[in-house]
């Protein structure tokens, strides 16, 4: 990132400057920026007695600006590092047939933690892409998609299960058996509930998108 090249070398000067300032009156340092720094702060004590007064009065305010500096090249060190976790999961979910770019970004943006959801079923409600349960007398009936969570992701998911749908070319088992039984809404639906299910797999998981890949609940 050009940023963070820029306050490298920034730094650099200052310490640079630093080093050679305090060299014109005799102050020789160890060589490296952390423990030339450190033994600045360790001499104050012996440098205050040895310094002019301007410049003494001036040391503290020097440290503080490269220590400054330092504080900005690890908060964007930090932010690189989370932008290329969430660019890998990204490209990850991005594997999926009907997650594109634009929908595998809102999905590891809401997602946060994966793990934060115990399966992918927890999840899928979460996004309000399972039915709602009713029932009396003991019996349950299965009613339309809660619809809670977030409208957009929702929306893009739905968008992409129909994508799916009606255009590719190589259907898989599961869709194979699902159209022929299902209204079009109700398949599409159920696709995108497959579809956020698998990508907390991949994300939560580690994994890598399998085609026919059907889950096994332990005996």
């Amino acid at each position: 990132m050009g940023l963070r090249s820029l306050l490298v070398k920034f730094r650099t000067m200052q310490v640079n400057q630093l080093r050679g300032l305090l060299y014109e009156f005799g102050v020789s340092l160890k060589s490296g920026r952390h423990a030339g720094l450190n033994e600045i702060r360790m001499r104050m004590a012996e440098l205050e007695t040895g310094l002019p007064g301007v410049l003494w009065q001036q040391l503290p305010d020097q440290l503080r600006r490269i220590e400054e500096i330092d504080r900005h090249i690890e908060q964007i060190e930090k932010q690189m590092s989370q932008w290329q976790k969430q660019e890998a999961a990204c490209r990850a979910i991005s594997e999926i047939p009907g997650i594109g770019r634009l929908t595998a970004t809102a999905l590891v943006a809401t997602t946060g933690e994966p793990k934060t959801f115990k399966s992918g079923r927890e999840f899928a409600a979460f996004l309000g892409l399972v039915p709602r349960q009713q029932g009396t007398g003991g019996k349950v009936r299965l009613g339309s998609i809660s619809k809670r969570g977030d409208t957009y992701l929702r929306t893009l998911l739905i968008h992409g299960a129909r994508a799916v749908l009606f255009r590719t070319k190589c259907p898989t088992a599961w869709q194979t058996d699902i159209q022929p039984r299902r209204p079009v809404n109700v398949a599409a639906v159920a696709l995108a509930n497959k579809l956020a299910r698998t990508a907390w797999a991949v994300l939560a998981k580690g994994a890598q998108y399998q085609k026919e890949y059907v889950s096994v609940k332990p005996a």
